[in-house]
């Protein structure tokens, strides 16, 4: 079923039934859509998304409702599509309540109101880790004085005026700081539900109310420390977590802003009207001026100009189009005005194609969930229970009162607390994406490492990627200098790439004395024209301006004319990067199979993988073949990474296992990829993978000592022999150990 052919139900001029919207919630019934197939469908956005386990949970209420026939909750977008039979729009409101009853905001879907939030939301986590840092510095340092005292020296008095000054620190800063947890832990309590923040929570909490209680009773031990320094740790996560999302997140909204705007209608009485290019649709007219995005994908009615296809296609070099030629949406016309005729809607485009490439790309890997969160499913139960236990088998079977038993089971929580285990990964990713960002490698995904460390295969875009990107002149040595300096003088006046390339290759070779030629006019798809000393002088095509009966060039290349003579052709050459050929022995030396896939011709994709020593190697491949390539090998049980830096590599760099672009990239595709890496070496690939794999290796080395710490912890505290201030002090120990492991990865050669 398509989910993106679909046209607003504004035409459905149905009364909202505001029974069916809770109160005070958003009526959901007017922002339904109806698709092609006749059914309803709503776009909703879910806020309070953190894991894999809230995307199953969300996804499975909403598939339980009867009428339900497709749902889907995009992780990075927080967009929830879903469509329905049999029901009237105001079930919209139904598959809300749905939703809210798991704990989750729901309403309609905004990407602008998610940018905001997302500032709000950045602003908020880093407020509340400075808060908790600036608290746990300070408490620490009363707490080094307690511990390096003892009661007869220090005196009650002077040790309960340290729990009351740790008191004032701790408790507003627990109340701040906290916040992204207790939230969460509160809305899905509320649904009698229980996710990882519940146990965190509880601990903080219990850590603090015990902590009082010592202070009431004039007790010798208060635990505000192990609160305050836990929320630190645990914030640092949480933010690292929500970088690595809103990262996600901007390749598709990049996209989504590529298909808004207007576009200008020639309507049926020759008059013009600016309209949202959403609401173009087959048959109509629309005029594209001069350096304009071609807003839908169209046919050429009138005029000859050059398309920048680039994003498309890959290829550096414009695309002449004249009357009958397909141009397709989000291209950009270049040397004149067009006049076209759509040819499929806004939603129909190839744009639209990519678009939805993409989500389902951005969809699969936001499932991808590690070790960690499969362990943080069993654990929050886990904890509960044998917290619960501890407290109730002291209590019972102990003989203890219950404000000590209490302490006993929030040492339980705080002993169990997942910080080793939270740690095991992140720890490493800093310090591999610090010695990679030193290598002007930036890694920009929380788990990229980790997947880069299992490919076996590697896709390569040819254009800007294998290749600089970027065409430069390769025979000026063999131009007369008064011929090059009059062409060069003539090409200053256009932006076509071969003509800045030229200047270019002029100013390398002889400086930037240019020669005063007047006014030069410019031909669309053919070249420029110029008189200079009574002489017509020409440079452009072959067809153009060229010898007819000269052999073609496999090269790019600009021919040069005077008077009707053809006096020189210079030829121009998209160089490949300086170790692109000692990456691919190396990437086969590692057992990487290199696959080279290129929009540009098939002729020239061979040329360059024959050099590069690559056999298998494919060309013509619109964007939607790319993504297809990437999934046949991902279906055969490949890993498959992707190298690229155009718009026609974005859904495959999504899609793909891992996904790197070099910096001159497009940013649409730096946002969607993994890895971006600067220069012109392709051997960042290599760097990266090597670094890939030695993380991997101490991650399973800190999952193994975490688990070996909470094995030897947590019966010591359920027996009682550990109180609160020795628990955060092993749980501070245990997450001290996987740190100093982590480190090792510095010393890697």
């Amino acid at each position: 079923m398509s989910t993106d052919q679909a046209q607003p139900a504004q035409q459905l001029q149905q009364a909202p039934h505001t029974s069916q919207a809770s109160q005070g919630q958003q009526d959901l019934a007017a922002y339904v859509e109806v698709t092609e197939e006749g059914a309803y469908a709503a776009t909703l956005m879910v806020d309070g998304v953190h894991c894999a386990a809230c995307i199953q949970k969300v996804e499975s209420a909403v598939s339980h409702l009867r009428p339900v026939s497709y749902v889907r909750l995009n992780f990075s977008t927080k967009r929830l599509r879903v469509e329905w039979r049999g029901e009237n729009p105001e079930f919209a409101n139904d598959v809300a309540h749905a939703v809210s009853d798991q704990g989750y905001g729901v309403r309609a879907y905004d990407p602008k109101a998610i940018e905001a939030e997302s500032d709000e939301e950045e602003r908020q986590l880093q407020l509340c880790l400075g808060v908790a840092a600036f608290a746990a510095g300070n408490i620490m340092m009363i707490s080094v004085a307690l511990w390096s005292s003892t009661i007869e020296v220090m005196g009650i008095g002077t040790r309960d005026l340290m729990h009351w000054i740790s008191a004032l620190i701790a408790i507003p800063s627990v109340y701040y700081a906290g916040q992204p947890f207790f939230r969460s832990a509160w809305s899905v309590l509320k649904q009698g539900h229980a996710n990882m923040d519940v146990p965190i929570s509880l601990g903080v909490i219990g850590a603090v109310l015990v902590s009082l209680w010592q202070m009431a009773t004039h007790g010798e031990d208060a635990y505000f420390d192990s609160a305050v320094m836990l929320l630190f740790f645990l914030l640092i996560g949480r933010y690292l977590d929500f970088r690595a999302r809103r990262k996600a997140r901007g390749a598709a909204s990049d996209l989504l802003a590529m298909m808004s705007g207007t576009a200008t209608l020639l309507q049926e009485d020759g008059t013009q009207k600016s309209v949202p290019i959403r609401d173009l649709k087959e048959g109509m007219i629309v005029l594209v001026p001069m350096g304009q995005r071609i807003p839908a994908d169209s046919i050429v009615i009138d005029g000859t100009s050059e398309i920048d296809t680039s994003l498309v296609t890959g290829e550096t070099l414009p695309r002449t189009v004249k009357v009958d030629d397909q141009v397709f949406a989000g291209t950009t016309n270049l040397s004149a005005a067009l006049k076209l005729k759509v040819r499929s809607a806004a939603n129909d485009s190839l744009l639209s194609d990519i678009v939805r490439l993409m989500e389902k790309a951005e969809q699969g890997q936001a499932k991808y969930v590690r070790l960690a969160d499969r362990a943080a499913r069993f654990y929050t139960p886990a904890v509960h229970t044998l917290a619960a236990a501890t407290f109730l088998g002291w209590w019972i079977f102990g003989e203890v009162d219950i404000p000590h038993a209490i302490l006993l089971a929030v040492t339980v929580l705080i002993i169990t607390c997942p910080c080793a285990l939270g740690l095991a990964v992140p720890v490493v990713q800093v310090l591999a994406t610090g010695r990679l960002m030193k290598k002007h490698i930036l890694v920009k995904s929380g788990d990229a490492l980790e997947r880069l460390a299992e490919i076996d295969t590697i896709l390569l875009d040819k254009t800007g990627t294998l290749t600089i990107g970027k065409p430069s002149l390769v025979n000026g040595d063999a131009i007369p200098q008064e011929h090059f300096q009059l062409a060069a003088s003539i090409a200053a006046f256009s932006f076509h790439p071969l003509s800045q390339a030229l200047v270019k290759g002029y100013e390398a070779a002889h400086g930037s004395d240019m020669i005063d030629v007047g006014s030069v006019k410019e031909y669309p798809g053919q070249g420029l024209e110029a008189y200079y000393k009574n002489k017509r002088i020409r440079i452009g095509s072959c067809a153009w301006c060229g010898d007819k009966s000269a052999d073609s060039h496999t090269a790019q290349e600009i021919w040069m004319e005077m008077d009707g003579a053809p006096v020189a052709c210079f030829i121009f050459e998209d160089k490949l990067r300086p170790d692109s050929k000692d990456t691919i022995a190396r990437l086969k030396d590692l057992n990487i199979r290199p696959v080279l896939i290129s929009g540009d011709r098939e002729s020239v994709a061979r040329l360059v993988a024959e050099d590069l020593g690559i056999e298998d190697v494919r060309g013509d491949m619109s964007p939607v073949d790319k993504y297809s390539r990437m999934e046949i090998l991902r279906k055969d049980g490949h890993k498959v990474a992707m190298v690229g830096d155009g718009l026609n590599d974005a859904p495959t760099i999504a899609g793909a296992n891992v996904s790197i672009s070099p910096a001159s990239a497009i940013d649409m595709t730096q946002n969607a990829a993994d890895i971006v890496f600067m220069g012109d070496e392709l051997g960042a690939v290599i760097e990266a993978y090597k670094t890939a794999k030695a993380s991997n290796k101490l991650v399973r080395e800190n999952f193994i000592l975490a688990i070996a710490y909470n094995v030897i912890a947590v019966p010591l505290a359920v027996a009682g022999l550990v109180t609160p201030l020795v628990a955060a002090i092993a749980m501070s120990g245990s997450s001290l150990i996987v740190i100093a492991n982590s480190f090792r990865l510095t010393r890697m050669k």
